[in-house]
């Protein structure tokens, strides 16, 4: 019996975009003005793990840079010249290239768009129940509940 509540294929840039742009409490959700992302594995009713369909437009970020401690991700450049930002210094990518990043290493990593061009990536992650996120530039650490909501906290442990 065919599946009717889900599309068999979509074109992705046809997906509206988030609504919200970001989770992060202020001061760090208006920092992530100028990024737009498309939930493709929603749209398929994934559950597993999600997809993104990203854009981030000249001085845009991908995210603060963050680790997590259980969610694997992936990143794959489909357009643009973005800088991925590790522990290990700054990486220049381009269109076909790709990165990954292993849960548990403590690498925080970003995207950066220092061009004056857009950029645009798939961003995949899995959604491992548990998950927290590191963020080492920031007073911010992130701790999924059992609902899959992130709760943010400083790095004491107050709440924002």
């Amino acid at each position: 019996m065919p599946n009717t509540e889900f599309p068999t294929a979509i074109i992705a840039l046809d997906v509206a975009p988030r609504t919200k742009p970001s989770n992060y409490p202020e001061p760090f959700a208006s920092r992530m003005a100028g990024r737009e992302k498309r939930s493709l594995g929603d749209i398929f009713g994934l559950s597993n793990f999600g997809v993104n369909l990203t854009r981030l437009i000249p001085g845009a970020f991908s995210a603060l840079r963050h680790a997590h401690s259980k969610q694997d991700e992936f990143v794959y450049i489909l357009g643009g010249h973005p800088i991925l930002v590790t522990d290990e210094g700054e990486t220049s990518l381009s269109p076909g290239t790709c990165a990954g990043f292993r849960a548990g290493t403590g690498d925080g990593h970003q995207l950066v768009n220092r061009t004056n061009e857009d950029v645009l990536f798939l961003e995949v992650g899995d959604r491992t129940a548990g998950d927290s996120a590191t963020y080492p530039d920031d007073d911010l650490k992130a701790d999924s509940g059992t609902d899959g909501k992130w709760q943010f906290l400083h790095k004491d442990g107050t709440q924002y």
